[in-house]
Formats: C-alpha cells, sequence, structure tokens
C-alpha cells in the first residue's frame, strides 16, 4: 500500500532536501563542541545512516536537521529555505519530516490509535479523517489489533512500530530516526528495521538514520561517518540486486 506524502513527485527525485555549510554546534559556553563545522547535502530518495561512536555529534547533527536544535555557527536548509528562520518549528516536524526515536516517546494515557494522530493536530483534518487515517496506518505497520490499546500494554517492539506510524501521519518524504531498534531485542530490531527500509522504499522518502551498527550502514546508499564533531568519511554504498 502507498500513502499520501506531501510532496513525493518525479520531479523532486533529484532534489537536494538537506544543505548544510560550516554547521557547528557549541555547548557550556562554547566549552563542548559537538558539531565543529560540518558541510553536506542531502537528495531525495537517499537512504543516509550517520555513523560514529558515541559523543561525535550524530545525533546533534539529527536534531539539527529535525529543528530540534539549533546551529550555533554556519546554515542549514531544507528545501532551499534556512531552518533558522523557520516560525513554526512544531508545525515544520509535523508537517515535512517523521521523526523516529529510540525511546518511543509514545504518551502513556492515549491508545495507539490516539498516539499516531497527534501530528496530525497541527493540520485542519477532521477528527473523523484523522481517526481512519491512524488506524490506516497502524494496520500498514501489522497493528490493527492494537488500536484501543495503552503503550503500557504494548511490547517494545509494537511500540516502535506505533511511533513509526506516528512518523508518516502527515505523509512526509524525510523520516529521521534515531538509533531507531536501540531498546529492542535483537529479533524485534531486525523487523522494525526491515519495516522502515520497506516503507522508505515503496513511499519514495528520503531517510537520514543514525547509528553505531555497520550491519544497518551496509543496507544504505550512503554513509556520513563522524568522529569528534566532524565529517571524516562519506561514500556511497554499493548496491546488490535484491
Amino acid at each position: 500500500m502507498k500513502l499520501e506524502t506531501t510532496h513525493a513527485s518525479a520531479d523532486v527525485a533529484s532534489e537536494v532536501v538537506f544543505e548544510a555549510k560550516g554547521l557547528k554546534k557549541e555547548y557550556d559556553d562554547g566549552r563542548v563542541h559537538a558539531l565543529r563545522g560540518v558541510n553536506f547535502r542531502i537528495t531525495q530518495g537517499e537512504f543516509v545512516v550517520i555513523l560514529g561512536p558515541s559523543g561525535c555529534g550524530k545525533t546533534t547533527l539529527l536534531q539539527m536537521l529535525g529543528a530540534l536544535a539549533e546551529p550555533s555557527a554556519g546554515i542549514l536548509h531544507y528545501r532551499g529555505k534556512s531552518l533558522a528562520d523557520l516560525a513554526d518549528p512544531a508545525s515544520y516536524r509535523a508537517r515535512e519530516i517523521g521523526i523516529i526515536f529510540q525511546a518511543f516517546h509514545l504518551l502513556p494515557t492515549f491508545t495507539a490509535v490516539e498516539n499516531v494522530q497527534m501530528p496530525m493536530f497541527e493540520t485542519d483534518r477532521p477528527a473523523a479523517e484523522r481517526t481512519e487515517r491512524a488506524v490506516e496506518l497502524l494496520k500498514l505497520v501489522a497493528l490493527g489489533h492494537r488500536l484501543d490499546h495503552f503503550p503500557s500494554k504494548l511490547s517494545g517492539g509494537e511500540k516502535q512500530r506505533v511511533a513509526i506510524a506516528r512518523s508518516l501521519a502527515n505523509g512526509p518524504t524525510v523520516l529521521l530516526a534515531d538509533e531507531p531498534t536501540g531498546n529492542l531485542d535483537s529479533e524485534n530490531s531486525k523487523k522494525i528495521l526491515e519495516l522502515i527500509i520497506r516503507l522508505r522504499r515503496e513511499q519514495n522518502m528520503t531517510l537520514v538514520l543514525v547509528t553505531h551498527d555497520l550491519n544497518i550502514a551496509r543496507m544504505a546508499t550512503r554513509t556520513i561517518e563522524m568522529k569528534d564533531g566532524l565529517i571524516v568519511a562519506d561514500q556511497q554504498v554499493p548496491q546488490t540486486a535484491a
């Protein structure tokens, strides 16, 4: 099943989605340098894995792509527009991109179908349409039988599936994933990763995924390796005929 997307078309196949120039991020009045001046472009449809050890700046970089953190210096554009100039970062996150976190971030007093609807409150969708779409998305991630379950009644893998469904709520063409399998056992990790990659392929989404797992990196179309706040390698991954 191919669900709606906000921007997807053949015309944007080579469109630059993100572009960074001299991107820096400092904390503690400049004593901590999370990013030391990074430059890159990410185009529509790429599957980019950002690799590196803990503390190398990869999560900080992903947070900037999601407008969850602001750069200390440099520029970061989304489809040609500066993220620093966003009037409403929350609306950007809800309408333009989907974000999958390691810790799920589900609201405990909301059911699965209610959690999936959360980004849609940034839109003018009627309540019935929000519910219908949330149900459709939960069925897409094989949770049609868990619609009215609260997070406390879901397994770790099911919680992440709800989070994935939520990330697709407004039909983004960009997914940002921060260690999306980090809190899961090996079996659920494999299933969740396969689901994310399948959805990315079927819906022609751009996927930027942070991980330290080299096995995941081999599934990407491109890897960006970071160390000490710098990009130390940026290369295409040879693709098989799978």
